[in-house]
């Protein structure tokens, strides 16, 4: 479609326009107070999160990217990774469909051309959600694409099979990432109304039940030649593209975290038993327990201040783009990824052994946040991330420039 038929696209209630960073977080904060309660049976019934999507998108908060120049009010990195926070806690789905989302808009920034951005940036800001069409399968590595976009006259034609397409279901545009004929990378925006494109709702991973993370089959689509985002352009030279989509992950993994711990602190104050040995009367009174669960308070704190410095660091490089600012934002992710991760894993698992066995009844539900931290935690493996760090620290050899740094 032309980037210029604007009037092409209306809609029925544009979303709110938010103007702060602060009004940002407290905009998270009144969503999670909805979207919480349901969590449990949406994950349980694998309910998809339709409404919640439409008052998210109502809220304003998916356009809080958009460049000031765009009418947006750029929040900082670090108020991103608190609000995808603050959503991960209340529903880890919820919070992880906008990754993609913001990512998508981030290479829009530094990739589009200005009459993308002109048209894209106007789109978030009436409210409109950007899914992913971007992880296959049955290749060699998971960075491969076998999805293709080929010359056809004056556009292009599209084919190929995704999965994991996360938030795609709920998408108003589809943004296909696939190797032009040089093997390079672009992104290509396509309404969710295409011809030829099929969305299939067949995400079975135990965890992260009701992100919509299902099949996108591109079938000979015709996608306009202004509609394409030259995105290998973003890896070509120092940007924050990766680095902003991991501070959103961090994010997904510390809601999670957070969320486990406070239904452990919920279970041990109000449930569980002290054990036999311990001379108490109360579960919370154990002094093992008591120790264990300070031991996790710490270990939140580091992650979540971690977060908030990575975030800073993230803003620098935007800014600056200089290799060293770019480097530095890239390690402080890595770490707080690293932290993150472990503290999403060891809450979730610490849940069940300071609330023991009737934690573990299925009425309960509460393996959700353990399935949910480990199949969230496995979108890109960690054990990397400390040899990014480590091969920087000590031998000054700068991280790769990909999307998963």
């Amino acid at each position: 479609m032309s980037l210029t038929a604007t009037s092409a696209l209306s809609d029925a209630s544009p979303a709110k326009r938010i103007e702060s960073d602060q009004e940002a977080l407290d905009v998270a904060r009144a969503l999670a107070t909805e979207f919480a309660p349901g969590a449990s049976q949406r994950d349980r019934d694998r309910q998809l999160p339709w409404a919640e999507l439409e008052a998210l998108a109502a809220s304003g908060l998916l356009a809080i990217t958009v460049p000031r120049e765009y009418g947006g009010i750029d929040v900082s990195a670090s108020t991103l990774g608190e609000v995808s926070a603050i959503l991960a806690e209340a529903d880890s789905s919820i919070g992880q469909i906008p990754q993609n989302h913001f990512y998508i808009l981030e290479a829009l920034r530094v990739d589009g051309t200005e009459a993308q951005k002109r048209f894209f940036f106007e789109r978030a800001l009436a409210g409109d959600q950007f899914g992913n069409a971007l992880s296959e399968i049955g290749t060699k590595t998971v960075s491969q694409l076998n999805t293709t976009i080929t010359p056809d006259g004056d556009g292009h034609r599209i084919n190929g099979r995704k999965y994991y397409s996360t938030g795609v279901l709920f998408a108003d545009w589809i943004v296909v990432f696939a190797n032009d004929p040089a093997g390079k990378i672009t992104m290509s925006f396509l309404p969710h109304d295409t011809e030829g494109l099929t969305l299939v709702d067949d995400w079975s991973g135990f965890g992260q039940r009701t992100t919509g993370s299902g099949t996108t089959i591109i079938d000979n689509v015709r996608v306009e030649a202004e509609s394409v985002v030259e995105h290998h352009q973003g890896f070509a030279r120092p940007t924050t593209i990766g680095s902003l989509g991991q501070v959103i992950h961090a994010g997904i993994d510390l809601g999670i975290a957070r969320a486990a711990f406070a239904e452990t602190l919920d279970f041990v104050r109000n449930r569980a038993r002290p054990w036999s040995d311990a001379g108490v009367d109360r579960a919370s009174d154990d002094p093992l327990t008591i120790s264990i669960v300070g031991s996790l308070a710490i270990r939140l704190d580091a992650a979540t201040a971690l977060l908030a410095e990575s975030g800073r660091l993230v803003d620098i490089a935007r800014h600056s783009l200089a290799e060293p600012d770019v480097i530095a934002a890239t390690i402080a992710v890595a770490g707080a990824k690293v932290l993150t991760t472990e503290v999403a894993l060891a809450a979730t698992n610490t849940l069940f052994e300071l609330s023991g066995t009737r934690s573990t009844l299925i009425e309960e539900n509460l393996d959700r946040h353990w399935r949910n931290a480990r199949t969230h935690t496995l979108h890109d493996p960690v054990r990397w991330k400390y040899h990014v760090v480590g091969n920087w620290v000590l031998n000054q050899v700068a991280p790769p420039r990909n999307g998963a740094l």
